[in-house]
């Protein structure tokens, strides 16, 4: 009842509104006629309603006329709005609208140059004009319109205006030149510029996105026609870096750091992106500049260790290397560690020089020695000692050590029982029975260890458990998987060939076995380490293929896609992404994918 009551309420005021104001329905009706293109029927109404309220119903008006091919009254309506408001001149722009559909071209010009010559400067009455021409698809007319205004108003030039009148035309360098015009005459406006020519451009799939090279090439035109303007050479930088042209970035970054006499920091900064990007070759170009200034400058110490670090990283990503290289690296840190023994620098050094003895010259003695001297330095903070215990627990392990090294893990976990760098040892220890064939112990530890709170922890127990179950289930033949373990082993000790080796005879003696998934992300982990990037995509591939449901499938399609971007072939790299989001949308890796998917696709994610 109430309902009812309520309903007839409405109904009688819509009534009572429609009673009082007697052109409500005839606007309904004419709009609902437009709508459904009913122009004859629409027209009856809207003459009427242009005759009391023409500056509201213009537009209507003159689109059912214009529909009817009733030019003559179009015209006469257009030019009785163009009489009766002087301000408004893009009025010309509908006039000239009439003049196009019946072929009278001069006539169509003239009203389109009187519309410019006749605007008021004010702002309202050009962007009305500029967007009359907009709509009309006449992009020059408009230009002309801001470049009026531009010409007669020194104080706003109207570029980024025109900048998207360019981007309309699909004229991208005339776009970015009015962007940069936009930065010279006020260079405040770069952080403004970046992002619309980051939207601008992103979007554009056919020229790969901010990659687009027309943005790099203008600004290269400029800084060598007028090489003091500053802004430019930084925003160049910028879009290097984006466009990871490390090596262009480092030499207009030093031009700038000579040129302000500057201390250095833009320098360092690079050479850290290009740390983290691989670029070895720009990095060690930066941390080479960083010493020439000297030892005073503030990042003369920190270049020095850096620029060793670099050497190892490229032994790190190197297949081989010469034994010579390496004990020349060697000696590099013998050096640097005596004339840093008395620094909280030298630390750093030791850990990197026992990795480079242990892992690759075979020297695991002399490694475990500093290691264990550096331990029991005074002054280093519980989780610094904690790191390179499990780091000296790594050193024993892959001499054989295996006590040791599981004493080691032990007390990590006992000092950091609830902490991430406590549960690593403990599923350090957990790896270590498994290299040891004690699967049963191996994988209790790893299933308390699905809880930990560290992702990247609970990831791994997770794996090592399900390995573990279904490879040995019950009363089944371990051997495969005891193989399997000791081909895991020798990867950790940098024995690649015969992990590859031990992995193969898994095949050759089992024909069946549940190992084929896990030997498959082995051997590509392994190619990977060898930078045999061909082959551990061919594994990626193959367990993608063949065990599309099984636990590496998200892993392998994610590691996939990051080997295709490192390879630089974006558009597979984009759909190995997109594969992620789409065959794999509860794994871990959906956020980061995408986040890279959109980063290729030119998105601008700053926020």
């Amino acid at each position: 009842m109430r309902k009812r009551i309520i309903f007839i309420f409405f109904i009688t005021l819509n009534f009572i509104g429609l009673s009082q104001n007697p052109n409500a329905i005839k606007e309904k009706l004419a709009l609902q006629y437009i709508d459904n293109k009913e122009y004859d029927k629409a027209n009856e109404y809207l003459s009427e309603l242009f005759s009391d309220n023409p500056n509201v119903w213009f537009t209507q008006y003159y689109k059912c006329l214009m529909a009817l091919k009733d030019y003559s009254k179009a015209e006469k309506i257009t030019k009785k709005q163009i009489k009766n408001n002087k301000l408004n001149s893009f009025y010309y722009v509908y006039l000239g609208g009439i003049y196009k559909q019946q072929n009278e071209n001069k006539k169509e010009t003239d009203c389109y140059e009187k519309a410019i010559k006749e605007v008021s400067v004010g702002a309202p009455y050009l962007q009305n004009l500029a967007n009359a021409f907009v709509s009309a698809g006449l992009y020059d007319y408009a230009i002309n319109t801001y470049l009026k205004g531009r010409s007669e108003n020194k104080d706003y030039p109207y570029f980024y205006e025109i900048a998207e009148i360019y981007k309309l035309k699909n004229d991208l360098r005339s776009m970015v030149n009015e962007y940069l015009d936009a930065l010279e005459f006020r260079e405040s406006e770069l952080f403004a510029i970046q992002m619309n020519l980051q939207n601008n451009l992103g979007y554009d799939e056919s020229e790969g996105g901010i990659n687009n090279p027309i943005l790099k090439q203008e600004l290269q035109k400029r800084i060598q026609k007028n090489n003091n303007k500053i802004v430019l050479i930084e925003f160049l930088i910028f879009i290097q870096k984006q466009q990871k042209d490390f090596n262009g970035a480092y030499v207009q970054s030093k031009v700038l750091d000579k040129r302000l006499k500057e201390d250095g920091t833009r320098i360092f900064e690079l050479a850290k992106i290009c740390s983290t990007n691989n670029d070895w070759e720009t990095a060690q170009k930066c941390y080479n500049y960083l010493l020439e200034k000297g030892s005073g400058s503030i990042y003369f110490d920190v270049s020095n260790i850096e620029l060793l670090n670099v050497e190892f990283n490229i032994i790190k990503n190197t297949a081989s290397t010469p034994t010579l290289i390496l004990q020349q690296l060697e000696t590099k840190y013998d050096k640097l560690i005596t004339q840093y023994k008395e620094s909280n620098l030298g630390a750093s050094l030791i850990k990197n020089r026992s990795l480079l003895q242990a892992y690759y010259l075979n020297k695991p003695q002399l490694a475990i020695n500093s290691l264990t001297e550096l331990i029991n330095l005074p002054g280093l903070n519980n989780v610094e000692k904690a790191e390179y215990k499990i780091l000296l627990a790594d050193i024993y392990l892959i001499s054989g050590e295996i006590w040791e090294s599981s004493l080691l893990y032990s007390q990590v976990e006992k000092d950091f029982k609830y902490e991430a760098i406590g549960q690593e040892a403990k599923f350090k220890n957990a790896k270590l029975s498994f290299y040891a064939g004690d699967f049963k112990w191996a994988k209790a530890q790893a299933d308390v260890l699905k809880g930990a709170t560290s992702k990247l922890i609970s990831n791994d127990a997770l794996d090592l458990s399900i390995i573990i179950s279904d490879a040995i289930g019950v009363d089944t033949n371990d051997v495969p998987l005891k193989l399997f373990s000791s081909a895991e082993l020798m990867l950790m000790q940098h024995k690649y060939t015969n992990a590859i080796n031990r992995l193969d005879s898994i095949n050759l003696l089992f024909g069946t076995h549940t190992l084929a998934d896990d030997i498959f992300f082995k051997k590509a982990e392994i190619y990977k380490s060898l930078n045999d990037i061909d082959n551990a995509i061919k594994m990626y591939n193959s367990i993608i293929e063949f065990y599309p449901t099984d636990i590496y499938a998200d892993d392998a399609q994610f590691k996939l896609a990051e080997l295709y971007e490192q390879k630089n072939d974006k558009e597979k790299a984009k759909t190995a992404y997109q594969n992620v989001l789409t065959n794999y949308s509860g794994s871990i890796y959906v956020v980061e994918a995408r986040k890279r998917y959109r980063i290729l696709r030119g998105d601008n994610i700053s926020n």
